[in-house]
Order: structure tokens, then C-alpha cells, then sequence
């Protein structure tokens, strides 16, 4: 028992059956909980940027190769449009296949103002973008830094005092975790409190559609591509189970992010290969968002009866290759970006997103948390592509799941420390 209510998967996975309950029976005051997610996120998105430019930084050093480094990052934003570009096939697929559009009475659905979203869409710009995206910033100055640092004759001291900001960050990222179940009850009273599982019912086809299209592409697609090194995409699961739990919780793939980068570490991917791929994926890889896209796309043409040619799917999928790469980096994210692709496409009317409103945030549990397992596989398999991973490391984390929970360890914010004694 004692293990039991030590473990912080209990206490998240527990706050997030008790803010559901709230939302349910006491909707009034479960909507007044929204604090506690939006804090909770808030709070942690701090770390964000300060762990990516400290691990990049330190992990530049340390590699001391930049052609390696400029290999990584190319790599990466291939392996980003393949692997988002088949994310956008596979939900026109599936949504063409069970067409959950078809019935669907729109007169009974609840509706809601779109006017925000449609306003936005004409001031999506790439200059906005990398503008208003602080961590696209931070990414770049890092890689600036770290390079200047490696040829630097006086880099010791700067990576001694590097490593004790590091320390100490962790630290503190490891006492903000400790109160995730308490933003995990806050965001899901919240969402249950404010839009109600009565609200899931007109469109629960749509709603299962797109829960089963990603856990398709997860197991199906993300476990294949972990299979080619001949790692278990159930074990990698389970590593980050608690990371899971918080994102369902808040939403946010953003609540994991931190303490996602450290458990890459731990599992064997090398510092610069994590500070590389999972900040530049969480802008560039959103898997999620793009199956939600693409489907939420074809369930409208279906309401509305629009029957859309193989040129115009083709189009369809041109468009939202480029459009949904904007999606973390515009305010109002996928609606923004959906709102923009119907207006681009000009067939399917831009009021039908109204339809969306009501069950938009019971999807984005489903989007947050393919995102955040899509990147962490991107980071696994672009570091055994590039040799930077330890499989002993990999292997001690995986049988050692309990243990490697606690996220501070001085020997991932520490450059100088030895690697771990080979199993």
C-alpha cells in the first residue's frame, strides 16, 4: 500500500476519475476548476525552454561533430514530412471508409461561434510563425551557442556552470511534477464540467472514428517504425505511462514535454539528438493533429454532402501538408489551421466547424497524446539511425520502470559524468 500511494501514476490516473466525476454531477464547480490545468501547464511550460536550450547547448559540446549535428536536423525534418504527410493519408482513408459524416443531422447538433477562428485565418504567416514560436527561438540560439562554445578555448568553466543551472532546473522541474495530479483533475473537470458527455452523443461516431484511426497509426504505423531497431513499442509505453496520464489529463502534450526529454536521455538517446528532434517535433511532427485534420475535413464534406473528386482529395492532402505544419504555432491551433484548409479548398462551407465546438476538446486528449508518442519515437529511431544510442541504457529503463520515475538524476545534467556501467 505504501508503494502504492507513493506512486504518481496512482495519484494522476485517480485525479483524473475525480475531476471527471466533478464534471459530471457538479459541472458548475468543476468549471471553476480550469485554474488548476491551465496553472499546472503554465507552470511547466516554464522549464520548457530552459531545459532545450541547456540540453542542445551542453549536448553540441559534447558531440563536438556539427556535421553530425546539420545530419540530424535534416534527417529529421524528413523523416517529419513522411512520416506526417502518411498520419494525413491514413485519416482521409479511414474517414472516407467508415464515413462518420453520413446522417448526421446538423439541425440537432449544438453550434458555436466561429467568427474567432475564421478571422484568424488570413494572418497565418511563416515569419509570424517562427515569431510567435519561442521555442523555434530558443532552438536556433542553442545550435548558435553550442557551436560557438565548441570551438571555444575557454568552454570549460562555461560547461561547468552550464551543467550547475542544469542541476538545478531538473531539480525544480522534479518538485513542479510532483503536483500533476493537480493539474490533471483541474483540466478534466474542466472539460467535462463545461461540455458534458451529453455533448459527445451527435457526433460519438465521429469521436470514435478518430480515437480508433490513431490507435491505429500508434500501434500500427509508430510500432512498426520502433520494430526496425527491434525495440517494443509496449515497453516504451510503459516508461512513459505517467508522462501519458498527465497529457490526458491537461490536454496538453506540452505537460509532459520536460520530463519527456530526460526519460529520452535515460532510455539511451544521446543529448543532442533529444535536443534536436523533440522541440523541432513538436512544431513539425504533430501526427495527431494531422490524422484530426485530415478527418475533420472529410466528416464535413460528408454532412454536407459534398462529394469530393480524387483531384480535390489530392489538393485536399497538398494543402493540409503545408497548412497543418502552422498548427502549434497559431493561436487557436487546429481550428485556425482547419478553418484556413476549408477556406483554401472552397468546397466545403467554413460554418460547418460550429459542428466541431462542442467535442473538440474531447479530441485533443487523442491529438496531445499521438503527438507526444509520435515525437518520442522520432527521437528513438533518428538516434539508433544515427548511432547515438545506448541499448543497454535502453534495456536497464525498460526493466527499471519504477525506479527511472523519478526524473532528477545528476547523471543526465551532468555532461562529465561517465556513461552507465554496460548490462
Amino acid at each position: 500500500m505504501k508503494k502504492l500511494f507513493t506512486n504518481l501514476t496512482f495519484w494522476v490516473l485517480t485525479s483524473i476519475t475525480c475531476g471527471a466525476l466533478l464534471g459530471h454531477y457538479f459541472p458548475a464547480k468543476a468549471v471553476e476548476m480550469e485554474f488548476l490545468g491551465k496553472g499546472f501547464i503554465q507552470i511547466v511550460k516554464l522549464f520548457i525552454n530552459p531545459i532545450i536550450f541547456l540540453t542542445i547547448t551542453l549536448g553540441i559540446i559534447g558531440m563536438g561533430d556539427l556535421k553530425k549535428v546539420g545530419k540530424v536536423g535534416a534527417k529529421a525534418l524528413l523523416y517529419f514530412e513522411v512520416v506526417t504527410t502518411f498520419a494525413l493519408i491514413v485519416g482521409i482513408i479511414v474517414a472516407n471508409i467508415i464515413r462518420p459524416g453520413d446522417g448526421v443531422v446538423t439541425s440537432n447538433l449544438q453550434k458555436g461561434d466561429i467568427s474567432i477562428y475564421a478571422n484568424k485565418v488570413h494572418d497565418f504567416s511563416w515569419l509570424q510563425f517562427f515569431l510567435d514560436n519561442v521555442t523555434l527561438q530558443v532552438l536556433l540560439a542553442s545550435l548558435v551557442l553550442g557551436t560557438v562554445l565548441s570551438k571555444y578555448s575557454g568552454k570549460d568553466k562555461v560547461i561547468e556552470w552550464l551543467n550547475f543551472v542544469s542541476k538545478y532546473v531538473f531539480k525544480a522541474l522534479h518538485f513542479v511534477m510532483i503536483f500533476a495530479p493537480i493539474g490533471a483533475f483541474g483540466g478534466m473537470a474542466f472539460t467535462i464540467g463545461k461540455y458534458g458527455i451529453d455533448t459527445l452523443l451527435p457526433l460519438a461516431k465521429l469521436m470514435g472514428t478518430v480515437y480508433a484511426t490513431m490507435a491505429i497509426f500508434i500501434f500500427g504505423v509508430l510500432g512498426l517504425i520502433l520494430r526496425t531497431y527491434k525495440i517494443n513499442l509496449w515497453s516504451y509505453l510503459k516508461y512513459i505511462r505517467e508522462e501519458l496520464l498527465i497529457v490526458l489529463g491537461t490536454s496538453s502534450s506540452e505537460a509532459g514535454l520536460p520530463s519527456l526529454m530526460v526519460k529520452l536521455e535515460r532510455m539511451g538517446c544521446s543529448k543532442p539528438v533529444v535536443g534536436l528532434v523533440v522541440p523541432a517535433g513538436y512544431s513539425f511532427n504533430l501526427d495527431g493533429t494531422t490524422i484530426y485534420l485530415s478527418m475533420a475535413t472529410i466528416f464535413l464534406a460528408q454532412v454536407f454532402n459534398v462529394h469530393l473528386t480524387f483531384g480535390q482529395i489530392l489538393s485536399l492532402i497538398g494543402i493540409l501538408m503545408i497548412t497543418s505544419k502552422g498548427a502549434a504555432g497559431v493561436t487557436g491551433s487546429g481550428f485556425v489551421v482547419l478553418a484556413s484548409t476549408l477556406t483554401a479548398i472552397k468546397v466545403i462551407p467554413v460554418e460547418g466547424l460550429a459542428l466541431l465546438l462542442g467535442v473538440d476538446r474531447f479530441m485533443s486528449e487523442a491529438r496531445a497524446i499521438t503527438n507526444f508518442i509520435g515525437n518520442g519515437v522520432a527521437t528513438i529511431w533518428l538516434a539508433n539511425n544515427e548511432k547515438e544510442f545506448d541499448r543497454d541504457k535502453m534495456l536497464y529503463a525498460f526493466a527499471n520502470v519504477k525506479e527511472t520515475e523519478n526524473i532528477v538524476t545528476d547523471n543526465l545534467t551532468d555532461a562529465t559524468q561517465p556513461e552507465r556501467t554496460k548490462m
